[in-house]
């Protein structure tokens, strides 16, 4: 096993070194991308399999279950925000804080708790490990993936068209974003911010997707595109979210301050080490 511990900063650092050129990010931070990485990969991975045993028309579930569009939604839903919710809190969740999102990554840049060159790197391997994910999950589920019904679980407009799928993207990416940072610097609810973001995931899902598909996430939507070959408003998945949660890290700071931004990740034990210009320790010193 390679040790991913090597090129760590001491655990919480008030303030991580900044790395002043592309190689040496890459040579300190290798790990943390890869993670990136691997865990929008496997969440690919887990909706492409929960789309094909949900909306398949021969998986045995679908087949019990296909006169409530409104139930398979809310089942993908709990099987997403628990998948989220997974990622975030394991061991490696936690070292690379599990944005899995661009745009999520690029807010926490304008709060300058990540350098620009770890959001370069965090935003390329998101984007790789997506497309990775949906390409390994073509090849180990085949043609049902392929379906009409599953497409590659896209993400687009649904009949409202593309206006009503930008608005309904940018109210659940700046709800998202809002909770994200609300409960991750709160000192009493910051343990539970995983559990409310996979939640958000969830209800999302189930009462959203119909409108744009719920995504949140340009790398997870252009995963999916890029299995399936279906590039229909991608603008709309590539703007919304980081407009809005740019206005929801915004709004937060006008009211609370940029001081009161600790840390960058979702899920952070103060025993983990950290990469990010990070303060979580204050966090629980107030």
């Amino acid at each position: 096993m390679v040790n991913l511990m090597h090129t760590v900063t001491p655990s919480c650092p008030v303030s991580a070194p900044v790395s002043r050129s592309w190689l040496s990010a890459l040579r300190l931070h290798w790990p943390e991308y890869l993670i990136e990485a691997g865990a929008l990969g496997a969440f690919m991975l887990s909706a492409c399999v929960f789309g094909v045993l949900l909306e398949h028309p021969s998986s045995p579930l679908y087949q019990a279950l296909q006169n409530s569009n409104v139930l398979r939604r809310i089942l993908t839903g709990l099987a997403m925000g628990a998948t989220a919710i997974a990622i975030i809190r394991s061991p490696w969740g936690q070292r690379s804080g599990a944005h899995m999102n661009p745009a999520i990554t690029l807010t926490f840049l304008t709060l300058g708790k990540v350098a620009p060159w770890d959001a370069f790197f965090y935003i390329l391997f998101q984007f790789a490990g997506g497309a990775l994910g949906a390409i390994a999950a073509g090849l180990l589920i085949g043609e049902p993936l392929q379906h009409s019904a599953v497409n590659y679980v896209v993400t687009v407009p649904g009949p409202g068209g593309r206006l009503v799928a930008f608005i309904a993207e940018f109210i659940i990416s700046a709800l998202m974003m809002a909770t994200v940072l609300w409960m991750s610097n709160s000192p009493r609810l910051s343990r539970y911010t995983s559990f409310y973001a996979g939640a958000l995931v969830a209800c999302f899902i189930g009462i959203e997707a119909p409108l744009s598909g719920m995504s949140m996430n340009p790398a997870r939507t252009f995963a999916s595109a890029f299995g399936a070959g279906e590039w229909a408003g991608l603008w709309i998945y590539f703007t919304a979210p980081v407009a809005a949660m740019l206005l929801a890290s915004i709004l937060y700071r006008g009211r609370n301050g940029i001081h009161t931004v600790y840390c960058a990740k979702l899920h952070h034990p103060q025993n983990q080490p950290c990469i990010f210009r990070c303060r979580y320790r204050y966090l629980h010193a107030q």
